[in-house]
Order: C-alpha cells, then structure tokens, then sequence
C-alpha cells in the first residue's frame, strides 16, 4: 500500500501537473492532500482536475478553500472530503479534520474546535492515518523559520490517541518528518521546492516514509 502525500497546491497548475507527474511515475493507491487545495478562487474547475487524476483521492481543506470544497469533493466520484469521518483503503483506516485558522504565533482546527476534537477523539485510534492541515505546536511548524505556529490541541490530541501517522502542511518553510512520541508527523507541503512525500505501509502495517 502506497500513500502519496500532498497540501499547499494553492490552486497552482503547475503544482497540479507535478502531482499528475508523480502519481504516473510511482503509481501509489490513493493521493491525500492535506489541505489548501485551492487559493479561495475556482474550486469547482481544480476539483474536476483532481477527480480525473489516476487514483482515488483523499482530502481535507486548509485555510485558504471555502467550506464549499468539502461539498465539491463528495460530488466527484474519484474525491472525497475526509472531514470528521473515516475511510479505509487497502485496510489502511484514514481520518482527517477539515479547515485551519491561522493566529498570531498559532494555530486553530477551526472555529468550533473542540467540537472537532471530539469528533476525531473517537475517529483517531493507534492504527489511524490523521489527516490536518496545520502541523501540531512545535513539529514541523517554525513559520518564516522562527515562530512556532502550530497547533496546541492537536499536539495533545496525539498524545493522547497515538495514531501511527498524521499528514499535515500548512507551514510551507518545514516540510519534513518528525515525531510526536510514538506518532510519525510529515508535513508534505508542495509550495516550495517539495514534491510531497511516500508512505509505503508493507503487509504487517509498518510503514516508511520518502520526502520527494
């Protein structure tokens, strides 16, 4: 089971046909892009584009898509919004939290959001891939390469549930791989000079991970 991992397209054509290219090359078995598909402005155009790429395709949205792309991905039948709710592919248990607001030095899931804790404290188990936009606070989060702006509930709410692996971007300086405790964290974010990133999981659920 291969994941290609992506966030912070920004609605850029040439990111879009990076990720075409790569998914052609290395034939994963599904794409994940963790958030910021679009840059507010024609979701419905970079939506299609996605929905005829190769393999199914996972999402969440970032700060910059409109609540509206949640709706546009379940309308396509090669997308799908991972927004407080599990898929499983390949026996690969994905669960992922839409939107993030940025503050100062900071991060929120979303304006409710304990309320979408809550609803990932019982989605996310050890075995679970998590799916956000914002890294959690102090990984793979040095915005403009000093400030912590990651989120602080989220790192919490690794600890405390453990899932084997979060996808996350957002923070375009830092995309890497680190670790909150036993959890693996990748930021993949594609706006610089990144490509994404492989996870490839063998039959006894261990997995690796390439930065691209």
């Amino acid at each position: 089971m291969r994941i290609y991992a992506v966030a912070d397209i920004h609605g850029k054509q040439a990111r879009i046909e990076r990720i075409r290219k790569v998914l052609l090359d290395l034939k994963p078995d599904v794409l994940v892009i963790a958030g910021d598909i679009t840059n507010y402005r024609q979701a419905q155009h970079i939506i299609e584009q996605l929905n005829q790429m190769p393999v199914p395709v996972l999402a969440i949205r970032g700060n910059s898509d409109l609540p509206r792309v949640d709706r546009l991905l379940d309308e396509h039948p090669n997308t799908s919004s991972l927004d407080l709710r599990e898929q499983i592919i390949n026996g690969v248990k994905f669960a992922g939290a839409s939107g993030t607001i940025p503050v100062p030095f900071s991060s929120r899931i979303s304006l409710r959001e304990q309320k979408a804790l809550t609803a990932l404290t019982t989605l996310v188990k050890e075995d679970s891939v998590l799916v956000v936009h914002s890294p959690p606070r102090g990984i793979l989060d040095e915005a403009f390469g000093r400030f912590h702006a990651g989120s602080q509930r989220l790192h919490q709410l690794i600890l405390q549930r453990r899932p084997r692996l979060v996808i996350c971007g957002h923070i375009h300086e830092r995309p890497g791989v680190a670790f909150v405790g036993r959890t693996t964290v990748v930021n993949c974010g594609v706006a610089r000079r990144g490509n994404g990133a492989t996870v490839d999981f063998d039959p006894e659920g261990s997995f690796k991970v390439e930065m691209l």
